[in-house]
């Protein structure tokens, strides 16, 4: 097993990986840039190393940087969490390259299945479903016109080499083809470094559900049961379940989804987590989308429902252990539902809300799991992702969890910016959601029909005034944040008045 493990990532998951360190009795050592230098997971590790300035191109993105901590804390192996260089073949083949155990699938698994297009091509030869698309990067024109004229408008471009709804556009007709390509190739090129863009048939209103899976390097494959990830806004994941409502109702598409999952993975040569993410039509047919090579964001909901750690896992899996377990070891039971809380104002298009958390109330009880990477008197920067936590219940039904999962959020404050709390107390509430009736396009019409939020007639007086004394004090970035001002705007109007 491993003395010491370097958790190459920030916020939440980073504390989340720590503490699963310290349970194995594992050494820990964060790293951080000069953002987060305050951080909860800087102060929770073992050890910290410096990587460098605020963005994660001078920092978390920085394999030169990473590693050299990794040698000067004398760590034997590196857990890259999700996000930054977590799905990284390059960065994968550097740790093995340097003698230090990569927490995760080879790089040559990342290689097979981290292109969308690529991995397109490995699950159509392993025998699943795929929505109709390309494989070749649409970035010519011509072959981009005629291949969506094959498929039939509306298409929708999506970045080769990554996700989180980055690089990706839907394309109504024909005359907005061409700047949708090229919006998208850039995106996905300051995204991740690769402007490969390809095209896909835009299933109407579908369900996006995710099948865990979970190999050793000895061969041994088991998949963990689906996710409903239906709830997303921006094609962001918001709210995720275990399990999911449909598949409740209808047991054997686990069955059928898993295996696919599988023979997905067996072709790569996969080991440790990773997750097959699937779209399920109105028919409740589904179509492969790609494959997570790395923990899953809302990878608690599985653990509450199945028992299971899979960070443990993930370590034990690296450590040349085989899996403690087969298929027919897991069991499913009760419901887990997960809501992401972000920095954020729903009534404002979702904008980022930084600033300094003032006060803080936490949710705590039966069936209630808190992932966070956030403390009273932090400051949420604006350099990265406004993920603040997971808050995650468990119920013997889904009934039982909505209700968990209401009483957990009237429990949650957060004073000194906006979160999406609010948010997801009328979503729960949503007769819609209450009854299972999910697709990804399902914030958009809930955002139609709810009530919109009383408008502040004073909000551009009081934005203009903040804004005049943070230029006046030269001290924009130390004010006091008022919870009733939208923080971009007053960021904005700061700027344009020096």
């Amino acid at each position: 097993m491993f003395r010491k493990v370097l958790v190459a990532n920030r916020g939440e998951i980073a504390v989340r990986l720590i503490r699963a360190l310290r349970e194995k009795g594992i050494g820990s050592v964060a790293v951080f840039s000069d953002a987060d230098r305050r951080a909860l997971h800087v102060r929770m590790a073992d050890e910290a190393a410096h990587l460098g300035p605020a963005p994660s191109s001078e920092s978390y993105l920085r394999i030169d940087r990473v590693l050299e901590a990794a040698h000067r804390h004398n760590t034997d192996a590196i857990h890259p969490g999700y996000g930054f260089l977590s799905e990284n073949a390059e960065f994968a083949a550097a740790c093995e390259g340097d003698g230090i155990t990569f927490i995760g699938p080879s790089a040559d698994s990342i290689r097979k299945l981290g292109s969308k297009t690529a991995a397109r091509i490995l699950a159509k030869r392993a025998g699943a479903p795929v929505v109709p698309g390309t494989e070749e990067p649409a970035t010519n024109l011509d072959h981009a016109r005629a291949v969506a004229r094959e498929l039939g408008y509306p298409v929708l471009l999506k970045a080769a080499a990554g996700g989180g709804g980055k690089g990706m556009r839907r394309v109504d007709n024909e005359g907005d083809l061409e700047s949708a390509v090229r919006d998208a190739a850039s995106e996905a090129e300051r995204a991740f470094r690769s402007s490969e863009v390809y095209l896909e048939k835009v299933i109407e209103n579908p369900r996006h559900i995710e099948v865990q899976v979970l190999g050793d390097r000895h061969g041994n494959l088991v998949h963990l049961g689906e996710r409903e990830c239906s709830i997303q806004r921006r094609h962001q994941k918001v709210i995720e379940e275990c399990p999911s409502p449909l598949v409740a109702l209808h047991p054997e598409m686990r069955s059928a989804m898993g295996q696919a999952a599988l023979n997905i993975a067996r072709a790569a040569g996969y080991s440790n987590a990773g997750t097959a993410e699937f779209l399920v039509d109105g028919n409740r047919n589904f179509y492969f989308l790609e494959m997570n090579t790395r923990l899953q964001v809302e990878h608690p909901v599985t653990e509450l429902v199945t028992g299971l750690d899979l960070v443990h896992l993930q370590i034990q899996i690296a450590a040349g252990e085989p899996l403690p377990f087969t298929q027919s070891d897991v069991r499913w039971r009760g419901s887990a539902i997960e809501c992401r809380v972000y920095a954020e104002d729903p009534d404002n298009h979702f904008f980022p809300s930084p600033g300094t958390i003032r006060q803080l109330a936490e949710p705590a009880g039966p069936g209630i799991r808190l992932d966070s990477g956030v403390y009273r008197g932090w400051t949420v920067p604006i350099d990265y992702d406004p993920l603040l936590a997971k808050l995650a219940v468990w119920g013997d039904d889904r009934a039982f969890a909505i209700a968990r999962m209401l009483r957990a959020l009237e429990e949650y404050a957060v004073v000194g910016i906006r979160t999406n709390l609010g948010f997801f107390r009328e979503v729960l509430r949503d007769d819609h959601f209450v009854r299972a009736c999910l697709h990804t396009g399902f914030i958009d019409a809930f955002m139609q029909r709810r009530a919109p939020a009383a408008a502040d007639p004073n909000l551009e007086r009081i934005a203009a005034t903040i804004a005049a004394k943070q230029v006046k004090n030269g001290a924009s970035e130390t004010a006091a944040p008022n919870p009733a001002i939208d923080h971009w705007l007053a960021h904005g109007r700061g700027r344009l008045l020096r």
